[in-house]
């Protein structure tokens, strides 16, 4: 049956409210959807698109859009329908390959009524089904209505550098940019998923297709939902697999092809009819991509965080000489730390889930500050998973060096590193490199502390045997197309396709979008990424110099002192400093507390424990316990405790309600 359509435009808003999609389909009792729940769910995420919304209604199916304005600004109204109105989408992101789509399209009879790159994914569509998301290159969270075959199809990017959430309840999808799109729909409070949960507090964050949400998923990099006569399947469209070149890359090819791939790649995502900034730390990254930005004009406004006069060395200097050294607007944001603890519980307000990377707030402030006077601002942000830029990947690269020893000199070795004062990251690293499985490997690089740690923190009666799942599990199916890679290609892979987008892409998409700014991630073109996947490990970590290809171009454009410089990444190491330093203050009350609402969940004693054992100085626990302040600031934001007491002691905890 096919449904009639009563499509609905609005007057564009003026107040502060950027992009994003949110959308209903009840694919198996086929009920109209209610215009107002539409309408609620797209209003809920206004702060995603202030010039713009709209809406398409028809029958089982209803599809909302908030628009930020950055190309075609006056042609690019959504949802967006090819002129017989068989296929219609709504669209969260940038097609930078559109232009060369378009013309390859119009070869192929396709007519084109607007020059946005939304409709370049409808006409794909028709030309190639859902096999258009191989042919497109950019980022995006997107829904495609198909009004013929009745079929919605969601989809995420390559790189999950946007997101996509859903729920699927009782024959009906709900589905949006962000949490707040499903609950804004929703008339009963979501559970807590203890499994996620679990995972968050080893990890950090909550990877795909999980959320801490109970029945509320997030589309994992590189898949898509598709639902048609009543069912529902999520299938990888993204199926790349990295294989050496045949001939192994020279320093001077691969130096040379690299460079043409920075400089193809940032071209693309100067793409925009409206003013766009850089956001510039003190390092290597962001300076290289300001260098490449001015081969494409120029000057640009750039941003950096930076922490009082005690920390001006750390961060704001280095980033004024790189500003100054290649011709950009320097605006300086300062932070404090009032208001770094002050700033916690709305941070986590804009994450939706709890985050606990010390890294949130200053992306948080200096988002803000950029969206004062552009639109979209690039980052630097993917080298250090591409090249090895953690000291992580050391450990990975020369892993098999450490499984080459004997076992019995292993076992002294390991045994003298324990004994180590504060050393918890060089501990994991040392158990992770005996196992056996890589995937296991990997996973142990990956934990703040061991599962027997974390499972050590809830109460007994919240963590049942059927929640204990292990990172491995989601990571499972990737394992075709780490098939070719050596040992640092493939925790690179799984970086790429896990933590990178789940973690700190997540991050910075929730809190530069809280202020209407649009960030991009350059050295995420799939063409880059495509190819330094293929490049052996040698090129990426050489002389235990970590991101070894990427900084011989760095050393075309960036001063030696530079260079040489350690990694800092917006400062995040003051935020930890702090974070420190408030665990003798504040953030120590919320552990202590034995009416926070964490302890609902969790056992306050090992939380003491763990807290007493980093005071003392034998052991950093900071990052873990960075998780739990993160969790409880969470926690605090949804529930009343008088609410939360009612529903921590509803059916034994086997179900804790959040508040919507």
């Amino acid at each position: 049956m096919l449904w009639n359509s009563n499509s609905y435009r609005s007057l564009p808003n003026l107040y502060n409210s950027m992009c994003g999609i949110a959308g209903q389909f009840n694919f198996q009792r086929h009920e109209p959807v209610e215009r107002e729940t539409i309408v609620q769910m797209a209003r809920s995420i206004a702060h995603r698109g202030p010039d713009d919304e709209g809406f398409f209604i028809a029958g089982p199916v209803g599809l909302g859009f908030r628009r930020l304005s950055i190309i075609d600004l006056a042609g690019g109204h959504q949802p967006m329908s090819d002129v017989r109105e068989t296929v219609w989408v709504i669209f969260n992101g940038e097609i930078y390959n559109y232009k060369e789509l378009r013309t390859e399209l119009q070869g192929k009879g396709h007519q084109f009524r607007t020059s946005s790159d939304t409709e370049v994914i409808i006409h794909g569509y028709k030309q190639w089904g859902t096999d258009v998301f191989n042919h497109l290159n950019g980022m995006f969270g997107l829904a495609i209505w198909d009004v013929q075959k009745e079929r919605l199809v969601l989809a995420r990017d390559a790189m999950g550098i946007k997101l996509i959430y859903y729920k699927i309840d009782n024959g009906t999808l709900t589905f949006g940019s962000e949490i707040r799109a499903i609950l804004a729909a929703q008339k009963s409070r979501p559970d807590v998923d203890p499994t996620a949960l679990n995972l968050f507090l080893r990890f950090r964050y909550t990877p795909s297709p999980l959320t801490i949400f109970q029945g509320i998923r997030k589309l994992a990099p590189g898949t898509m939902l598709v639902v048609e006569q009543g069912q529902c399947r999520e299938e990888r469209w993204y199926k790349f697999i990295p294989t050496p070149f045949p001939t192994p890359k020279k320093k001077e090819e691969a130096v040379c092809e690299l460079h043409e791939l920075y400089r193809g790649a940032v071209k693309r995502h100067l793409l925009s009819d409206v003013p766009v900034g850089v956001l510039l730390s003190g390092g290597l990254d962001s300076g290289l991509l300001l260098a490449l930005m001015n081969e494409q004009g120029g000057p640009w406004p750039a941003y950096t965080i930076g922490y009082g006069d005690s920390f001006e060395d750390d961060e704001l200097t280095d980033a004024a000489e790189t500003a100054a050294r290649l011709g950009a607007r320097h605006i300086r944001v300062k932070l404090d730390q009032t208001e770094f603890e002050r700033s916690l519980p709305r941070i986590v307000d804009c994450l939706e889930e709890p985050i606990a990377t010390s890294s949130i707030v200053p992306m948080y402030f200096v988002s803000q500050r950029a969206r004062q006077d552009v639109k979209v601002a690039l980052i630097g942000q993917g080298p250090d998973e591409l090249f090895g830029g953690y000291t992580r990947h050391l450990g990975i690269h020369y892993g098999n060096l450490w499984r080459g020893l004997p076992a019995g000199l292993r076992s002294v070795a390991g045994f003298a590193v324990n004994r180590l004062p504060r050393n918890e990251t060089l501990k994991r690293g040392v158990r992770s490199l005996s196992a056996a499985d890589r995937l296991k490997r990997y996973q142990d690089v990956f934990s703040l502390a061991s599962p027997e740690t974390i499972d050590g923190l809830f109460r007994e009666d919240v963590l049942l045997d059927g929640d204990r799942h292990e990172l491995i599990d989601y990571w499972d199916a990737l394992r075709p197309q780490m098939e070719h890679t050596d040992e640092l290609g493939g925790f690179q892979l799984l970086e790429i396709r896990s933590s990178l987008p789940d973690e700190l892409l997540m991050y910075g998409d929730k809190l530069s979008m809280a202020h209407s700014l649009e960030v991009r991630v350059p050295y995420l073109d799939r063409t880059v990424v495509e190819y330094v996947q293929r490049l052996g490990a040698n090129l990426k970590v050489r002389n235990g110099t970590r991101k070894w290809l990427h900084r011989q171009i760095c050393q075309r454009y960036l001063s030696p002192r530079i260079l040489k410089g350690k990694k800092r990444g917006f400062a995040a190491n003051v935020v930890d400093q702090w974070f420190r330093s408030s665990l003798n203050g504040a953030l120590r009350d919320v552990l202590l507390d034995e009416n926070s609402l964490m302890f609902g969940l969790l056992n306050p004693r090992p939380v003491r424990r763990l807290l007493e054992g980093h005071q003392s100085g034998r052991q950093d626990n900071h990052k873990l316990l960075f998780s739990l302040v993160m969790l409880e600031q969470w926690l605090r934001r949804s529930w009343s405790p008088r609410e939360w007491l009612i529903s921590a002691t509803k059916e034994g905890m086997d179900a804790v309600s959040l508040a919507s």
